[in-house]
């Protein structure tokens, strides 16, 4: 350890986002190139001195004590834990996590040194991993709220690799096996579930670790929750969800000297007949087990919706990915004009 085959895997997956700003610390990190990555690892990250880095991942993070304030992380994983190294900016982004983070020494920023935060989550206290649809993020969920938190990779195969990996170094861990029930029979293990709705796809993992994947009720709820929206102009059998994709939504703020584009998280779903903006919830639901109340906001909130035949023209733009797509509406104020038209002219 470590393997030739390991040091290129993680030297090739140790590049920052280029749409993403982070840190100068951060950005020292990334420069890091092979067994340097695995020593800085060892020598600043690492708990215990017998465990190995298998995956290195960068992601956007959210903690369920914060979840307005999404973070830039380099995310590690080891035979021992998940480490997220975070942007030094996280600290001061919220005036509520001063108590989270219990930050004693706020006058390092005088001082010569580039601070991140390090939040560990021991892979013994782990407990499930919620896939969001499409692949698009997932969360871990821990013991406590303090232990929560959802990667919004918006790249279905870095999520899937960083499952794969997850589950590998998970199937190292010795935990004592669950007991078994006394009479396990076929009545008792398939039909005590009378709540009518069918539960999501449960994977346990040999370590007791629960991988949860969304099933095609989530689907049909978000395509019940468009229709809605769309004030009941389609009927709801012919609504299909051509495309749930995680992207940002570009501010541009002229009034700096220079023009700067500031980018909003949003949840992009097209249908037959729409294009849809939501603010979506990516950290509260499922609800974990010892919620005492929902959360405060729904899981998905209109933020913008527009009919594809009011569609003028897409223009694309020539850089490499991410890909940045401009969508030309026709600027009419009242979308049924020629229908209220015809209306009043053939009407008696």
């Amino acid at each position: 350890y470590p393997s030739e085959f390991l040091l290129q895997k993680i030297t090739e997956d140790n590049q920052i986002p280029v749409h993403l700003r982070v840190s100068v610390s951060l950005q020292y990190v990334a420069g890091l190139k092979g067994r340097a990555l695995v020593e800085f690892f060892h020598s600043n990250i690492a708990e215990v001195e017998n465990e190995e880095l298998r995956h290195l991942m960068w992601s956007s993070v959210l903690f369920y004590k914060t979840p307005n304030v999404e973070v830039m992380a380099c995310v590690l994983l080891s035979t021992k834990a998940i480490y997220f190294l975070l942007d030094d900016s996280f600290i001061h982004a919220d005036e509520h996590q001063s108590d989270f983070w219990n930050k004693e020494n706020s006058d390092y920023e005088n001082s010569s040194f580039h601070l991140s935060c390090c939040f560990v989550l021991k892979l013994n206290d782990l407990q499930s991993v919620n896939v969001g649809l499409f692949d698009q993020y997932f969360r871990i969920t821990g013991h406590s709220a303090d232990h929560i938190v959802t990667c919004l990779t918006r790249d279905s195969y870095n999520t899937h690799t960083f499952i794969q990996q997850l589950m590998a170094v998970l199937s190292l861990l010795a935990r004592t096996p669950s007991p078994e029930p006394v009479d396990k029979d076929f009545y008792s293990e398939f039909g005590s579930k009378n709540t009518g709705k069918m539960e999501n796809y449960e994977l346990i993992h040999s370590s007791r670790v629960k991988f949860i994947y969304p099933n095609e009720e989530e689907i049909g709820d978000l395509a019940f929750l468009v229709a809605e929206k769309m004030d009941g102009l389609t009927n709801l059998p012919s609504l299909n969800i051509l495309l749930y994709v995680l992207a940002f939504q570009v501010n541009h703020s002229e009034g700096s000297a220079q023009n700067t584009s500031s980018l909003q998280p949003k949840t992009l779903i097209l249908t037959s007949s729409d294009l849809f903006l939501f603010d979506e919830d990516y950290i509260s639901y499922p609800l974990p087990e010892f919620a005492k109340e929902p959360p405060k906001r729904d899981k998905y909130q209109l933020a913008d919706g527009r009919r594809i035949r009011d569609l003028d023209r897409v223009l694309m733009g020539y850089q490499t990915y991410p890909q940045a797509l401009t969508f030309v509406f026709d600027d009419v104020q009242n979308q049924d004009l020629m229908q209220n038209l015809t209306l009043d002219h053939f009407g008696e």
